[in-house]
């Protein structure tokens, strides 16, 4: 009887001992260093909108896209009215540079094929101060903050449309890039045609132009422009 009762007592003595380790090994868990919780998608989202400078907007006007061809018309004598014209071929190499979106200036009323034809309604226009109507405004324009802007020179100037486009699109404190596409004229008063209508604009003097003949090799040129510029948010 004795040793059934010694026997017992060592059993219960075992497990109160395994019972302290355990509760000793419990304890020990507890203080264990806290995980670290992973960024959520929402996190990284914001913190990716903290770099960005904001979206870039590559809006151009183009002879090409505003001109309905006639079937006899000379693509070796005009091709700048052939799509794409120049204008918009430089339009396409800033937008692979910058990964911003597209916008064509276009009008209601589509300007003539035949070269001479489009500088007389130019002219006309200028001398009238006229704001062609335009087919489209830009969507959301308040996510742009950066605005790269094409034209070429028509009669000594920008095209009317690009002043209608600026008066239907407020570009008030955006950053504004120019590039333009022009004859033997230069800018000549194009620039100062565009920031008289945009008087808040903050405008680049760095200006990318090209003469009309060398548009279609300008890709390399354009696209170094761009990088030179050293836009906010651009890699």
């Amino acid at each position: 009887m004795r040793k059934l009762i010694g026997i017992g007592m060592i059993v219960i003595l075992l497990a109160a001992l395994t019972a302290c380790k355990e509760e000793e090994s419990s304890g020990k868990e507890s203080f264990a260093a806290p995980s670290v919780t992973p960024q959520t998608s929402e996190q990284d989202s914001a913190t990716s909108q903290s770099l960005d400078q904001g979206k870039v907007l590559v809006a151009y006007f183009s002879w090409a896209d505003n001109a309905v061809l006639d079937e006899d018309v000379d693509a070796v004598a005009s091709p700048s009215v052939v799509s794409p014209g120049n204008v918009q071929e430089l339009a396409g190499w800033v937008q692979e540079e910058t990964g911003g979106d597209l916008f064509s200036i276009r009008v209601t009323e589509p300007y003539p094929s035949d070269w001479d034809a489009c500088l007389d309604r130019a002219n006309q226009e200028r001398g009238e101060n006229a704001r062609p109507k335009l087919t489209e405004q830009v969507e959301n324009l308040e996510d742009y903050d950066i605005v790269f802007l094409g034209f070429p020179n028509w009669w000594y100037g920008a095209p009317m449309a690009v002043l209608s486009f600026l008066e239907e699109n407020d570009l008030s404190g955006k950053q504004i890039y120019l590039f333009c596409s022009h004859g033997t004229g230069g800018l000549a008063n194009s620039v100062e045609d565009i920031k008289g209508v945009v008087p808040d604009g903050k405008f680049s003097d760095d200006i990318f132009d090209c003469y009309e003949e060398d548009a279609s090799g300008s890709q390399q040129a354009i696209q170094d422009w761009v990088k030179e510029l050293q836009v906010p948010g651009l890699s």
